[in-house]
């Protein structure tokens, strides 16, 4: 009875170390996933700006160059909130959209020139369409086709691959759902982001020094 008493002891109290090892090893890996989410993100602005960072003052580097507006939308799963990232010195506006691809969600940040109307930069921070397929949609060879394209009076990813006016671009070669997936959140999220910051009527120059 005495050494069936230990062992329940035993087993107990492995247990409870067990337990305490696995939620302190979830804890971490919870906070690096958020730390390198946040890194990435930062990286993704500042590249839109074209502002220059490394890894030891990428967070100090943002604080000073990067001014955020954040909008609370209506809905109760924040599904309608958004950030806008302003570069003060070019006007530069930055946001992150987000929405279902071919097999999962694609997302990222859109960056605006001044306009708000030509399209700066582009990145994709997560997608999971198929590799050498809809995957080519978060290669900077595909993304740098973007560049200088105007979101009015809506982006439009064509199928033909004959991009000639100042709003269209190419589709992605063999991945015409994902080309049409990305078009749709991309001009979702601008219309989306547009309506707030008129409808907001946002003073940046009062922003910038409240």
């Amino acid at each position: 009875m005495n050494r069936n008493l230990k062992a329940i002891v035993f087993v107990l109290i492995l247990g409870v170390i067990t337990s305490v090892v696995l939620l302190g090893a979830k804890s971490l890996t919870e906070d690096r996933i958020a730390l390198n989410s946040d890194v990435k993100l930062k990286s993704a602005v500042l590249d839109g700006f074209d502002i220059s960072y490394n890894a030891a003052n990428i967070h100090d580097i943002f604080s000073q160059e990067v001014m955020i507006f954040y909008y609370e939308g209506l809905a109760n799963d924040d599904s309608d909130d958004i950030s806008f990232y302003y570069h003060s010195s070019t006007g530069a506006v930055a946001f992150e959209f987000s929405s279902g691809g071919v097999w999962d969600t694609i997302s990222g940040v859109l960056t605006l020139e001044s306009d708000l109307e030509t399209i700066q930069r582009i990145a994709v921070l997560y997608q999971a369409e198929t590799p050498g397929l809809g995957g080519v949609v978060a290669t900077a060879q595909y993304l740098n086709t973007f560049i200088g394209i105007k979101m009015t009076p809506q982006l439009e990813i064509n199928k033909d691959n004959a991009a000639n006016a100042e709003n269209e671009v190419d589709s992605i070669t063999g991945a015409t759902r994902t080309s049409k997936a990305f078009e749709s959140v991309l001009n979702t999220t601008y219309v989306y982001a547009l309506s707030i910051w008129e409808d907001e009527n946002i003073n940046v120059q009062g922003w910038l020094t409240s």
